[in-house]
């Protein structure tokens, strides 16, 4: 959100180029990404290990790596561009005039996204959230490598089976990857299709 709303009110080159180097962690696989993430927090982890071993005689051990936060960083890195373009387009839609308006009555910028924009591009704002949840859901290399130890997703448990050839097992996982995607997007649906009547 925010670095659309920048791309929109600065609209300078560094912003556009910025957003579309951000965008391009979807084409990238998601094991590039889980190895990307790995090397930087793995030697970030190391430096700061040895300069508290030097300093205080601590091992701080691994703060990064293996952790939740490394696992989501990755998946930012590689869903950021797909709610970047739903986001986009809902401020697209809204006219740069309304900007003008809110400004000319004394709105700062951030007071013109949270209390203007953000009511119009409902939708869009909900569209974004369901699919990078359901992407997030369904992610599989870079949940594989990242993931902390005794943590499972549907998905990773669905492959985890599936590779024992616990077929029957896995379809139970695998049901519901495809059940608690589906929810949201009839909730979804519903949602715009009332916003839309004006009710």
């Amino acid at each position: 959100m925010i670095l659309a709303y920048a791309k929109r009110i600065l609209g300078n080159p560094a912003i556009i180029a910025s957003v579309r180097i951000v965008a391009t962690g979807y084409a990238i696989p998601g094991t590039v990404i889980a190895v990307g993430v790995i090397i930087p927090f793995g030697w970030f982890d190391n430096w700061l290990d040895l300069l508290m071993r030097e300093r205080f005689n601590i091992s701080t051990g691994l703060l990064l790596s293996g952790t939740l936060f490394a696992l989501i960083f990755a998946y930012l890195v590689r869903f950021l561009a797909v709610s970047i373009q739903a986001v986009e387009s809902g401020l697209g839609k809204i006219r740069p005039s309304m900007d003008e308006a809110a400004r000319s009555l004394g709105y700062r910028p951030m007071e013109i996204l949270f209390k203007i924009h953000l009511p119009l591009m409902k939708g869009s704002v909900l569209t974004a959230i369901l699919i990078v949840f359901v992407d997030v859901m369904k992610e599989l290399p870079a949940t594989l490598i990242l993931r902390p130890f005794n943590f499972n997703t549907l998905a990773v448990r669905a492959f985890e089976l599936a590779s024992d050839e616990r077929l029957a097992d896995s379809s139970s996982a695998a049901l519901m990857i495809v059940v608690v995607g589906l929810l949201p997007v009839i909730l979804l649906s519903k949602s715009i299709s009332s916003s839309r009547a004006g009710s």
